[in-house]
């Protein structure tokens, strides 16, 4: 894996990843997110809160929560800056969960754990450096101890936020995708950050550290969206990982990290009450008794509300055998995550 993250304002004019894509290639440009690629931008945040400052509203909040054995286990696997190494993430997909990617860390391959550690062996000094050539020393002991850390860490610092997280990733790939559809894929590429471009054959993305020719053809590109990654762009490139562009999301700011309340209050402001509580919950497909249940309504009433929201392309609704699974749309997602 290749992985690098330039601070706004500072890559180098030379150093630059261009994704080679073929015309078919085009249709397997998809999109995905990362609970992992949130989680080690997480601790690189509490490493480095200067560099951060989409995370102060975050940081004040989470500082307090911090576990601080685990924490520091997984600062000595990430560091500050630079290369992350492959076993800390999962291939990224629309429907990845937190809990797909504590399985995949837990049951990850032990010979690239061992070259993974090699490679931040020689990229860190002093007591980290020890701390890594033990865990090469003993990739199993360590795998397990850094999937356990990782699901503390994650249960202080971001489940509680995970459902604002994950609107504001989906908001993000919704606007894409209609800009896409609406203006072509170049135009939405070209969107993306400052250090992508787009050519006839090839995505490029300047970096601080990093050059390369990555050919796509054949394999597609990964685009995944990131909140807490927000100062600049990474890309995955190392085989067999499916070639990755992750990129800061759009419309994050201070204060993402809100109350919920206040986004429920925002959208039953537009939409009234139980509607917003429907839309806010809509980003797993449900029956209409199980929308029901949840908001507490009787189904006739959950049926009703169900059909104004999809009326409004907000909600869409599918059978599924003998059921009827009601979900958010693309236009769902970017009214919720506006609403943060």
């Amino acid at each position: 894996m290749t992985r690098n993250i330039p601070l706004e304002g500072v890559e180098h004019p030379d150093h630059r990843v261009k994704f080679r894509l073929s015309p078919g290639d085009i249709q397997a440009v998809r999109f995905g997110i990362s609970p992992g690629h949130e989680m080690v931008h997480a601790v690189r945040a509490m490493l480095r809160p200067a560099q951060h400052p989409l995370q102060w509203g975050w940081l004040r909040q989470a500082r307090e929560r911090v576990p601080a054995e685990p924490f520091r286990l997984l600062a000595d696997v990430i560091g500050a800056d630079g290369y992350l190494p492959d076993f800390l993430t999962a291939t990224p997909r629309w429907d990845l969960t937190p809990e797909e990617e504590l399985l995949a860390l837990r049951t990850a391959a032990v010979a690239g754990m061992r070259v993974d550690f090699g490679k931040m062996v020689l990229r860190s000094t002093g007591e980290r450096r020890a701390a890594l050539r033990r865990m090469q020393g003993h990739p199993e002991h360590a795998r397990a101890l850094i999937a356990e850390a990782w699901e503390r860490v994650w249960d202080a610092l971001l489940a509680p936020l995970w459902p604002q997280l994950e609107r504001i990733l989906r908001a993000d790939v919704a606007v894409r995708s209609r800009t896409s559809a609406t203006e072509g894929i170049g135009r939405m590429a070209s969107g993306i950050h400052p250090s992508v471009s787009w050519s006839d054959d090839a995505v490029r993305v300047s970096l601080r550290r990093h050059s390369e020719d990555v050919d796509c053809r054949g394999s597609g590109l990964v685009l995944v969206p990131s909140v807490m990654g927000s100062a600049g762009c990474m890309v995955l490139t190392e085989p067999p990982a499916q070639p990755t562009l992750f990129y800061p999301a759009h419309g994050v700011t201070a204060g993402w990290a809100g109350d919920t309340a206040d986004t429920a209050s925002a959208l039953a402001a537009l939409m009234g009450g139980a509607r917003a509580e429907i839309l806010l919950a809509a980003h797993v497909a449900r029956t209409t008794s199980q929308v029901a249940a949840d908001a507490g309504i009787a189904v006739s009433t959950a049926s009703h509300h169900l059909g104004v929201l999809r009326a409004s392309g907000l909600v869409t609704s599918t059978r599924d055998g003998a059921r009827m699974l009601h979900l958010r749309t693309p236009l769902g997602e970017a009214v919720v995550g506006a609403a943060l």
